[in-house]
């Protein structure tokens, strides 16, 4: 069936109502309804003349602040001197609280800005991509995850630049595209998939490493064609035995692990442990853009009864009821307009249910989506 989007009328001057399909399959497989949203094209507010480059990542703290990570030397050349510095934070009306990081911050720093994550004792960490997917000088690879405290001081670094040695290293990440940390276990989980096909578990207190695994829970596979950036054709229902781009990484509150493996079109799920529990992929009803999942989020209530998956393919966020995983609203969809996406790439919840967005390559830019009844 065809997906329709129709648009709302406006709820405010300040707030531009925004799509979301339920389709009759979503229907027959699920009882939610999916959330409503609408975007402020107020928010945030840049200061000081700075300009963005390509917003790879974003998050939100314990107490609802954003944090948006951002690539300043994509920005052009001709204002390149008023390029923001990558790690802003802003509060919930947008204000700009903090910032900071690059290489003269004083401290190693990633050669390409990738993916940022805050975590639950106000610890920030960041990982990068150089080297991907173009080789860069010899030894410059971002093979490392930095965690910082909210003032830019660097406290744990896990891996070194340039010191990958394969998809078995046990020191090393290799471009990691995603973080997620769970402060009670005191681990982090990499999805480590640009250089690398695999998630891998640090301690994130000491970063000794923990466990690892591949696609369908099994060991990762010593060696593998490079990755390829665009999407593959899926020959078979399930896809390869290997993951081909892991690009997002989220542990649920009740345990389930999330992976986005991106040019494959699937999202699969574990235990903390590794064990494979099952996979599903995206769909697209009635139009032959193929889906990208690259980005996860929970709705905050204590269940998380919503997954909030990016999808890079049409330009669109997609909602799963997290129980059943079936596709129950879409929000968003290609354009350059206020709530709309090109291209999108992180997604972020607050507490009140509100969702953040990172776009790179065209629109370059952080968005905020306000959840529909709240002030």
């Amino acid at each position: 069936m065809k997906a329709t989007l129709r648009w709302w009328p406006c709820v405010c001057a300040a707030v531009l109502a925004l799509p979301v399909y339920l389709g009759d399959q979503a229907h027959a497989q699920s009882s939610l309804r999916a959330p409503e949203f609408n975007v402020d094209p107020t928010w945030p507010t840049i200061p000081n003349d700075w300009v963005l480059g390509e917003v790879t990542s974003i998050s939100v703290d314990r107490n609802d602040n954003i944090w948006v990570l951002h690539v300043p030397q994509s920005v052009p050349e001709a204002q390149r001197a008023n390029a923001a510095p990558p790690v802003l934070q802003f509060d919930s009306a947008g204000k700009l609280l903090t910032s900071w990081g690059g290489p003269g911050s004083g401290t190693e720093w990633v050669g390409r800005e990738h993916g940022i994550f805050v975590d639950a004792k106000d610890f920030v960490w960041i990982g990068g991509r150089a080297g991907w997917p173009r080789a860069t000088t010899p030894g410059v690879s971002d093979d490392m995850i930095m965690k910082f405290t909210m003032a830019g001081e660097r406290v744990l670094q896990i891996g070194r630049r340039g010191q990958s040695t394969g998809n078995l290293d046990t020191e090393n990440v290799h471009q990691a595209t995603d973080v997620f940390v769970d402060t009670q276990a005191k681990e982090i989980y990499a999805a480590d998939g640009y250089g690398n096909k695999r998630v891998i578990v640090f301690d994130s207190e000491t970063g000794k490493f923990k466990r690892m695994w591949g696609a369908f829970g099994n060991p990762p596979p010593p060696t593998f064609a490079p990755n390829p950036p665009t999407p593959q054709p899926q020959t078979t229902p399930d896809g390869p035995p290997e993951f081909g781009l892991p690009h997002a990484i989220k542990v649920s509150n009740d345990g389930v692990v999330y992976l986005a493996d991106r040019i494959n079109n699937r999202i699969q799920t574990f235990t903390r442990e590794g064990t494979f529990l099952q996979q599903v992929r995206v769909t697209n009803e009635g139009s032959d853009v193929v889906p990208v999942p690259a980005g996860f989020a929970f709705s905050p209530d204590r269940n998380q009864q919503f997954l909030y998956v990016v999808d890079s393919g049409p330009m669109r966020v997609v909602i799963f009821d997290r129980q059943t995983m079936t596709q129950i609203g879409v929000v968003g969809a290609r354009g350059t307009k206020a709530g709309e996406f090109d291209i999108v790439h992180h997604i972020a919840a607050d507490s009140n249910g509100n969702l953040y967005t990172a776009e790179i390559v065209n629109n370059r830019r952080a968005q905020k989506f306000v959840l529909a009844g709240t002030p």
